[in-house]
């Protein structure tokens, strides 16, 4: 098959810049998609926490205009790198203005409030990258609200451009939820012209919503999850745009998001005490006395730990967990949770954890070395969310022997089969309510288990290591999406020259 020229713009990625899960998609496809032989190039901006020095980044000579509509045309440096452990080449696109900030998208919590030209400038500015490269793209691929800007564009302001000539447009939607609503004024900064403020197109509620745009705009629309491609189109996780997404679902896909098992394995983990795989566990042991040690909680090889590890935020069911809380550390458990997120529920958790320092261990913040040893020497893994997307500490979990406890959300519910005692079958605890009852009902048939059923413990645990979620495998899929996209824009016959 034809090998792909694929543009692929995010707002993070990593290892350079990280808020949630797009950030790994970003990081890790385009390494995969690269082995399946297709030339992708990566984009993103220069926060100030993107280390030049650290990553070994190269300035590209002269500067990139970037069209703004009524602001005019902005300026642009760009630095130049590769993704760690490949070929695949990163630009970062540097604006003081615009990215010289430490947050991503907020700080302490508060919005900035330039983010509708902050990622306009960003999907402006991937487009002008590919012309400043001479590469002409076959697929640009847009992530979440923050580059769904690129379809629109693709389909206004260069429909005439030859440089797009044969390029078709695909928008991942990694969370629903944050969609890029601004002031209608933004729409002179689009600078495609206010024909385009429609309900069938931007428009909503007077403001302008970028992601419903990509939506419209879009030749193929990737849910990261098939779970969570049904989902969307119902009003419980469709965020008002539930209708948009059916009449358009005949190009929605639903393809799972992989694992880099390079960086998520127990026995290459360079992060964790002591490594292990499902023949050798002996390893595991050493992880969860460390995790114990680290966390100060007593050093007991009999008592099931549970680890937690996210955002503390209400999409990731922190409030069913704080109603729970009280009856589940009644049980003869260990507790760790390593996140940050919402006031309340740090000063919560904080709060629990010095009334109950022997079964409560916590970490607000976040560390990735700790985040792989909750991963090795926890027991259970707990994420009770109202919604997930897809999710990869679940997955993560998995490779570890560390059994997810999970709502059966989304990519929770793709990725975890529930455990039937009878047959042996199954790799975790899921349950269905979103309620404290529930989630407390599920732990405590999850803890009965480690204490009553050992051998069952075993079963979970090997069918838990043995289940695999490869990039390859994903990449496979994203390629006949991409495919799809090209059919869809000019016909099965259309073919680059």
């Amino acid at each position: 098959m034809d090998k792909l020229k694929i543009l692929i713009a995010a707002s993070e990625v990593v290892p350079f810049a990280k808020s949630g899960g797009l950030a790994d998609v970003a990081g890790a496809l385009p390494k995969a998609l690269r082995k399946l032989g297709h030339d992708v190039r990566v984009v993103m901006p220069r926060y100030y926490i993107v280390d030049r020095e650290k990553y070994g980044l190269k300035p590209m000579a002269g500067s990139l205009g970037v069209p703004m509509g009524v602001i005019g045309e902005e300026w642009a440096s760009v630095y130049e790198g590769v993704l760690p452990g490949s070929d695949v080449p990163i630009y970062f696109i540097e604006h003081e203005r615009y990215f010289g900030r430490k947050g991503l998208y907020d700080e302490n919590g508060i919005a900035f409030s330039d983010n509708d030209n902050r990622f306009i400038f960003l999907s402006r500015a991937a487009m002008q990258l590919a012309k400043k490269l001479r590469f002409k793209p076959d697929i640009i691929h847009a992530n979440d609200w923050h580059t769904s800007a690129m379809p629109i564009f693709l389909n206004t302001v260069y429909a005439q451009d030859p440089d797009f000539e044969y390029t078709a447009s695909v928008l991942s939607i990694h969370n629903l939820q944050h969609q890029g609503k601004f002031y209608k004024g933004a729409m002179d900064v689009l600078g495609i012209g206010w024909e385009h403020f429609t309900a069938d197109e931007l428009e909503e509620y007077d403001g302008i919503n970028l992601l419903k745009g990509g939506i419209v705009h879009s030749n193929a629309i990737n849910a990261v999850s098939k779970k969570y491609a049904d989902e969307i189109q119902t009003p419980e996780f469709g965020w008002g745009l539930e209708n948009l997404i059916s009449h358009y679902s005949y190009k929605l896909f639903g393809i799972l998001n992989g694992v880099d098992y390079e960086e998520w394995s127990p026995a290459v983990d360079t992060l964790i005490p002591s490594n292990y795989d499902i023949d050798t566990m002996a390893g595991k042991k050493i992880c969860k006395q460390a995790l114990q040690k680290t966390f100060n909680l007593p050093q007991r090889e009999d008592v099931p730990v549970i680890g937690l590890v996210g955002r503390l935020a209400e999409q990731k069911g922190i409030t069913l967990l704080a109603e729970a809380i009280g009856g589940l550390l009644e049980m003869d458990i260990q507790i760790i949770l390593l996140g940050t997120g919402e006031g309340w529920a740090e000063h919560f958790f904080s709060n629990i954890a010095s009334i109950y320092p022997e079964k409560f261990g916590t970490y607000i913040g976040y560390r990735n070395d700790l985040a792989h040893l909750i991963e090795a020497g926890s027991d259970f893994f707990l994420m009770p969310s109202l919604f997930e997307p897809c999710g990869l500490n679940q997955i993560y979990s998995l490779r570890y022997g560390t059994l997810p406890i999970v709502r059966a959300t989304g990519g929770l519910d793709d990725t975890i089969d529930n455990y039937q005692p009878y047959t042996g079958r199954g790799d975790g605890f899921k349950f269905y309510e979103a309620s404290a009852e529930a989630l407390y009902g599920t732990v405590k048939w999850a803890v009965d288990t480690y204490y009553d059923d050992k051998e069952g413990m075993m079963h979970l645990v090997k069918n838990a290591m043995q289940k695999r979620f490869s990039w390859e495998i994903a990449a496979e899929s994203y390629e006949e999406m991409y495919r799809f996209a090209l059919s869809q824009r000019f016909g099965i016959s259309k073919k680059r020259n």
